[in-house]
């Protein structure tokens, strides 16, 4: 993998999904993350987090972040919403928000694509993408020291699941400093209330059960509206094949109770797994 520029991935959603302005955002973030007097036992490998604006998901997503113990290397996984590119989409790029620079874990970038047939480089499903974009104020607040590896992620069958997965656990597990997952999904979408709870309820029953096949088949076969799903699959895999054996659903909550309007909600999950 080699750098393709000397600069930065810029923000695409600064001022739209979460504040643009520096100081205004640190604000925002620390409002959303809150105190935690005792950080969850024992690192966890997985969190995940919804990506709607701050406004609507950000105390989801805020509570959940605040539970972890945030290591320098973070694994971002996320849905590839324009379908573009690569269907495993790795950035070979640093990138930037508000708050400054994020580096790119490049060590990991570069051994995840040389060893693995699905992984590849690629920028363009990137750049214009918020999934992962909206995480990162969040592990900079938590981290100072953060690096990443971005993966948009576009739709696979249940086996290509299972070969991203122990490809990517092959690279964690080489790596000498710890490393967390992040997975970003919202759930369902422009469903009425009641309908919406009730299909994640029982998508998010599979993810607690540490059960990403039924995950994967039950939104298939459901149709539920998680735009996550193949990202959060994958990272559940790894999780599983990284040791993990508990999980912990820290938040729930839908867009109605910032709208008012609960006939049309779309649905935001917060979930632990270590």
């Amino acid at each position: 993998m080699e750098r393709t520029s000397m600069l930065n991935r810029q923000p695409a959603v600064a001022g739209q999904l979460y504040e643009a302005e520096p100081d205004k955002l640190r604000k925002e973030v620390a409002r959303l993350i809150p105190s935690v007097k005792k950080k969850q036992k024992g690192a966890a490998h997985l969190v995940i987090v919804p990506h709607a604006g701050y406004l609507y998901s950000g105390q989801v997503a805020g509570a959940t972040f605040a539970r972890a113990h945030i290591p320098e290397t973070v694994i971002l996984l996320g849905p590839n919403h324009q379908s573009l590119g690569a269907s495993l989409a790795v950035s070979s790029e640093d990138w930037a928000t508000p708050l400054g620079p994020v580096p790119l874990a490049r060590d990991l970038a570069e051994a995840l694509v040389h060893g693995s047939k699905l992984f590849a480089t690629d920028n363009l499903p990137h750049q214009r993408e918020h999934s992962l974009e909206v995480q990162l104020p969040f592990l900079q607040s938590l981290q100072k020291n953060l690096r990443i590896v971005p993966i948009a992620v576009s739709r696979l069958l249940m086996p290509q699941c299972r070969q991203a997965a122990a490809e990517l656990a092959k690279v964690v597990k080489n790596c000498a400093e710890p490393v967390l997952l992040v997975a970003s999904t919202n759930m369902t979408h422009d469903e009425p209330r009641f309908e919406a709870s009730e299909k994640d309820q029982l998508a998010l029953g599979h993810v607690l059960s540490l059960d990403p096949v039924g995950l994967h088949r039950t939104v298939l076969t459901q149709r539920i509206s998680m735009c996550g799903v193949i990202p959060v699959t994958i990272a559940l895999l790894t999780a599983i094949e990284l040791g993990a054996e508990h999980t912990e659903l820290i938040g729930y909550a839908d867009s109605g109770y910032v709208t008012g309007n609960t006939e049309q909600v779309v649905g935001y999950a917060g979930v632990m797994v270590r």
